[in-house]
């Protein structure tokens, strides 16, 4: 069940991450690079280098989960992180996600090219 809405608070790690890492090396990240518990009910936002690829780590009732988003077409437009050079992580909005997830460029709000199942005629 996808249980993240506005009342999580989100965290993006400004860097490019491998997304073959599991449950314990993005925790690993968020506890030795983001100074930060990943048991704090928080979600944390990992893109790739290429920002074709996001995973987000939250923890839930039970448990880590991990959702991940790959795709096929267009890139994941990320906010502007130049006046957070340095730092572990950005405090980011839900809003802001959706956008990305959405491929809403927050400048102009019109929509990234992406990638659509073919409709069947039946």
């Amino acid at each position: 069940m996808f249980n993240l809405n506005d009342t999580n608070r989100f965290f993006l790690y400004p860097h490019p991450t491998d997304m073959r890492k599991n449950f314990y090396t993005l925790s690993g990240i968020v506890t030795n690079q983001m100074g930060m518990n990943v048991q704090d009910g928080d979600a944390f936002i990992f893109i790739n280098r290429n920002c074709t690829s996001m995973k987000i780590l939250h923890v839930e009732c039970g448990g880590l989960v991990i959702y991940h988003l790959k795709l096929e077409q267009g890139f994941i437009h990320l906010p502007d992180m130049s006046v957070w050079d340095g730092k572990s992580s950005i405090p980011t909005a839900w809003t802001d996600l959706v956008m990305m997830v959405e491929g809403i460029y927050p400048d102009t709000y019109k929509r990234a090219k992406r990638w659509a199942p073919k409709s069947s005629n039946k």
